[in-house]
């Protein structure tokens, strides 16, 4: 075979698309918290749809669900882990050192 004619063959190996992980059991509904916290980042973002490897319309339902948790507290609109915290903890503290009060030096009078 030429190599020309090679180049336009198609591979005989098939294309298999990933699982979605929604299994066909699972509700979305705002109610089932396991589901809803694996389509949320560490900040609390909803997690694109790429990412999930979800349909178009399960996408929506995830992210109407989310929504609708977050409007009941059931899900936190944003994410404060407790490295967050510890950061803006040891910025104040540094920000308290650096604002101590200096001494005020009086000039000699001269006589």
């Amino acid at each position: 075979m030429d190599k020309s004619k090679r180049l336009f063959l198609k591979s005989k190996r098939s294309f298999r698309r990933p699982l979605s992980p929604i299994q066909s059991g699972d509700r979305i509904d705002y109610k089932n918290m396991i589901l809803l916290y694996r389509f949320i980042s560490q900040q609390g973002k909803i997690l694109s749809r790429r990412v999930n490897r979800l349909t178009l319309k399960q996408q929506r339902l995830i992210t109407i669900a989310i929504k609708q948790a977050r409007i009941l507290s059931l899900l936190p609109f944003v994410n404060s882990s407790p490295f967050v915290n510890n950061e803006k903890k040891e910025f104040e503290k540094s920000e308290l050192t650096t604002r101590t009060t200096t001494s005020v030096r009086k000039k000699k009078k001269k006589k």
